[in-house]
Formats: structure tokens, sequence, C-alpha cells
């Protein structure tokens, strides 16, 4: 498929970040900026651009919508999403991949040929929530996904061509996402995002001692 065809990016960024302390995980900086802004700018050439998941600041043309119900999970928030998409093209991206770039998103749309074209990872996995799908085909797994399961079991039935992108050494790959306090750690001094050490917390039982001079 021609890059250039029109397409429509749909962000999933909700949830609650369990391990990073409950925090809303695409609001976390990465190199200055949310990760949710990397992802948003990694799709700055979408005809729309669609952010599933909790209020959040995005930029104003950015249309926000909410899963059914709220917390839902991946394939509640891919439904709600594809109710916006008047393409017949999507980029489904997560939320929280801070190296993301446009690049990236414009290779996969150039080699949309199946039904979809995602990422496989270094260790071989399919990363469903970085690719370029017909939206057609998306809608027809959203449809006839029922009862709670997971994004990978609904897309299972769906044609998929996976792209391995080439990684420059000592560079972040664009599938880094963070879900513990180490990614998050990692991807920030990848980033060079300057990391700040607490003060050490002196306990009192730990304080000296001082005696009164003598006489």
């Amino acid at each position: 498929m021609e890059s250039g065809t029109p397409y429509t990016a749909v962000v999933l960024a909700g949830g609650k970040a369990a391990r990073l302390g409950g925090q809303a995980k695409p609001q976390l900086e990465v190199g200055g900026r949310t990760m949710l802004a990397a992802v948003l700018a990694a799709v700055a050439d979408a005809e729309l651009r669609i952010v599933v998941g909790p209020p959040q600041p995005v930029p104003p043309d950015v249309r926000q919508v909410r899963e059914r119900p709220p917390g839902g999970g991946p394939v509640a928030a891919l439904r709600a999403g594809l109710v916006e998409v008047s393409t017949d093209v999507v980029a489904l991206l997560a939320g929280d991949l801070p190296f993301l770039t446009g690049t990236l998103v414009t290779e996969l749309r150039a080699r949309l040929t199946d039904d979809g074209v995602l990422v496989v990872d270094e260790g071989g996995r399919d990363q469903y929530l970085l690719g370029v799908w017909r939206t057609s085909a998306l809608r027809a797994v959203a449809a006839g996904a029922h009862g709670p399961t997971s994004l990978r079991r609904a897309m299972a039935p769906l044609v998929v061509t996976r792209h391995r992108p080439p990684v420059e050494p000592g560079t972040p790959p664009p599938w880094t996402d963070c879900d513990t306090p180490a990614d998050l750690a990692r991807a920030r001094a990848a980033a060079g995002t300057p990391q700040v050490t607490p003060p050490p917390v002196v306990r009192p039982s730990l304080l000296p001692r001082f005696q009164s001079p003598p006489d």
C-alpha cells in the first residue's frame, strides 16, 4: 500500500500502571516529554488522531474517547476507537512507546498488504499495539470478541505481515515500553533524561549524639 494513503491513528492510553505507583503511564515523561506525546508526534500526519482512555492532556486536535465499560481492556478500547474512524487504514498503537518514530509508522503503512502489518521485537513477539491495519479487519475482530479476552487472542485470525525494523547498536528499540520502575529508568537513561537522586533519609536513631563540652 502507498504510504501516502490517508490513515487514522488509534492510541490506547488507558489503565493505571500498578507497578509504577498507579500513575497514568502515558503521562510519564521520557526525554523531556510524555510518552503519549511521543506517540502522537510519530503520527502527526494522520488524518485523525484518537486517544482512548481517561481524560488526559492532549493537543487540541486530538479526539479523546472512553472505552465501555471504563477500564474494560484493550478490546473494548479498540472497539471505542474504531467508532470514530472513517479511513480504510488504522495505525493501532500503545500510548507508552517513547521511542516510536514517524519513519517506522511510514514503513509499516508501506508494507500493508494483508489484514495488517505489525512489528516483531527482538524476542520474536508480535507487537499488536505497534502496527497498521485495515479498518474493516479490525472492525470484524472487535465485533466478534465477546467477554473478557486479550487483544492477541481477538486478532489471532487476521492475516498479518511481520516487520523486524533494524535497530542501531546502543539505540533503544521502538517497541520499548515502560511497565516497571526499572523499565522507566532505563528508558530515561537512554533518552538522556537526567536522573535525580533523592537525598538519603536519615533516621533519628542514626543521628550523632552530641556530648556536652567538658568543664
